[in-house]
């Protein structure tokens, strides 16, 4: 069976991570098919709302990390930076079920959907400090802006677990449910919003979103440069080989 699964009903694309076995651990391919999705939905005008989901235990555990050192994002044309440009720049509301762990990108992914739906289980993290690395996804402009600079701060440079009830606090999160109520409800509302005229629903997210897109895709570009870069420097060295003798990295001497 398919790590990503597509799903198109009454004018919803659902797009399900389904590597539950890997804790829907994301690899360049899954990255590559989410990308095609949403440029497929994008130019469908039978698409009016995108959902995605996990599990009722998982969200995203973040990338798959065997799979991102053998294939290293190298240019703004990979899979993950395809993801990122599409998800960024999607004209049509996105909506997001949550449950579980949203690690690093199942967390960052999210300051870029328009409604979010949190199981009461959902523990938010964006740990690339930890890795020797920087953030993603334009999060660093992001997640200021969204939880203010010193809950970003808190988030970003010490990269601990969140958990719903604060991401609801901070705006992250529209609603907080019981796991096994979570996609049901991200269902409904994206019901609800497939209904609507479709290009009032694109032109008030365009003016919503007025003076961020140029903002959003410089910053991501700006963290993809210095990701690049960081990933081939000894912290980063230290923190994978650590995760993959499952050891605590030792950063004293980088």
């Amino acid at each position: 069976m398919s790590d990503i699964l597509t799903d198109t009903s009454a004018g919803v694309l659902t797009i399900t991570l389904n590597r539950v076995d890997k804790k829907n651990s994301i690899t360049a391919a899954m990255y590559a098919s989410m990308a095609d999705a949403l440029a497929q939905a994008e130019a469908d005008p039978a698409v009016r709302t995108v959902v995605f989901q996990g599990h009722e235990t998982i969200f995203s555990a973040g990338n798959d990390i065997g799979d991102f050192l053998n294939a290293k994002p190298s240019t703004m044309d990979s899979p993950v930076f395809r993801f990122l440009r599409g998800i960024s720049t999607f004209s049509k509301p996105v909506l997001a079920a949550v449950c579980g762990p949203a690690v690093g990108i199942g967390t960052t992914l999210l300051f870029h959907c328009d409604l979010v739906y949190a199981g009461d289980n959902a523990a938010f993290s964006m740990p690339f400090v930890n890795l020797g690395l920087c953030p993603e996804a334009a999060s660093s402009y992001l997640a200021p802006q969204r939880m203010g600079y010193g809950r970003a701060a808190e988030a970003l440079l010490l990269g601990e677990p969140f958990m719903a009830e604060a991401a609801l606090e901070m705006g992250l999160v529209s609603r907080i449910v019981p796991p096994s109520e979570a996609a049901a409800l991200a269902q409904r509302q994206a019901q609800k919003l497939a209904a609507k005229p479709l290009g009032s629903l694109i032109e008030t997210k365009r003016l919503m979103k007025l003076g961020q897109v140029d903002v959003v895709a410089q910053r991501m570009a700006q963290e993809a440069q210095s990701f690049g870069r960081m990933l081939a420097e000894p912290a980063a060295r230290e923190a994978f080989t650590a995760f993959m003798e499952k050891r605590k990295p030792d950063f004293s001497k980088v």
